[in-house]
């Protein structure tokens, strides 16, 4: 389905702007700002197809920034009647220490915002089951993707929509191209492996520093991860090391890396599983 419009057209939409744009910055740099990241939205939308009219959408909420900016673009297009879904925000709480219980509640209530908390205490499993030291979030993500997908599906939701944005795609195909040895990152669209719900990620061309930028204008209530995101030495880290150095010696190389991954020639690269270099032949195809 086509959501394309002009910047013009967003200006001028009808309704005015949801209840979560009320207090906002006027100032000309977080307008350019908030455009840049709508069109970016809508350009990833539209390219991957990720939208069926009247389809019902389980958007993660983990009171991260990444998160708090993807509701809240989405509810932008979809107060101006560019993104004909319905959306369901959802947290699901999974008993980290020090959990502010009250924050997203209150945060969603005040706007108005369909949502669901759930309580599910992985976090006893994930310490119990890793040895202290060792990186947790491999097995935190599984245990929280079953539960979301179950939730989905308990919703009526045809799409979990998650707030991956460009440099967790990057740091996750060098990851694979360091660590994994295959040619990898994380799709804007997939389908899960049961087959009956999408994976979305409309963030996938969102710059993570522009996302930073918007939930700081926003003052959007930040609540911080005290399970993996306190653990140092990740391979992840690593990769966000190394891409913030090159994207300092050679500004624009994030743009450039991610338009790569739309630009792909299989027959330049060495699989011959998906390319047919024996039966090049002279005058063939």
């Amino acid at each position: 389905m086509n959501i394309a419009v002009t910047e013009d057209q967003i200006d001028e939409a009808e309704g005015g702007t949801h209840p979560i744009f009320r207090d906002v910055p006027s100032s000309l740099e977080f307008n350019k700002l908030r455009k840049r990241l709508v069109r970016n939205v809508r350009e990833a939308i539209e390219q991957y197809g990720m939208v069926k009219a009247g389809d019902r959408w389980l958007v993660a909420l983990s009171g991260g920034k990444d998160s708090y900016g993807l509701l809240a673009l989405l509810l932008d297009l979809k107060w101006r009647g560019l993104l004909p879904v319905d959306l369901l925000a959802c947290n699901l709480d999974q008993g980290q220490p020090n959990f502010p219980k009250h924050v997203l509640p209150e945060f969603l209530n005040k706007l108005g915002v369909d949502h669901r908390i759930e309580y599910r205490d992985t976090y006893s499993v994930v310490t119990d089951k890793i040895a202290e030291g060792n990186t947790y979030c491999s097995l935190c993500s599984r245990l929280r993707r079953g539960h979301l997908y179950r939730i989905a599906r308990e919703e009526g939701c045809s799409s979990l929509v998650l707030g991956h944005h460009r440099e967790d795609i990057l740091e996750t195909f060098f990851m694979n191209l360091f660590h994994g040895g295959r040619l990898a990152a994380m799709p804007p669209k997939l389908l899960n492996d049961e087959g009956d719900l999408f994976v979305l990620r409309p963030l996938a061309f969102s710059a993570e520093t522009d996302l930073a930028r918007f939930a700081d204008a926003m003052a959007f209530p930040i609540i911080p991860c005290d399970l993996c995101g306190s653990q140092d030495g990740l391979q992840r880290n690593a990769m966000k090391a190394m891409l913030t150095d090159i994207e300092a010696k050679m500004p624009g190389r994030k743009d450039t890396m991610i338009r790569a991954m739309t630009n792909v020639r299989l027959s330049h690269l060495l699989d011959t599983k998906l390319f047919d270099f024996a039966g090049l032949a002279p005058g063939g195809e």
